[in-house]
């Protein structure tokens, strides 16, 4: 082991208690959405999620007929 290696090591004291209590600081400070800010975001996802899905399905069948074609010309 080389000296002065136990220098980067954390440090562990207080254990899960010192844990726990600065969890319990940081949630406090945290700025939780509104009721409707919550609503819109949940929206703004499910359309995202929507939209992207859809993206991606006809880009697929885009894809899979080109496939197609591609294959009754090569074989």
């Amino acid at each position: 082991m080389m000296a002065g290696s136990n220098s980067t090591a954390p440090q562990r004291r207080g254990g899960v208690g010192r844990m726990a209590r600065e969890m319990k600081a940081e949630l406090k400070k945290v700025v939780w959405p509104t009721k409707k800010e919550l609503i819109n975001y949940t929206i703004v996802v499910f359309l995202t999620v929507v939209f992207v899905a859809a993206l991606i399905g006809i880009v697929d069948a885009i894809f899979g007929e080109l496939f197609q074609l591609l294959m009754r010309v090569v074989g």
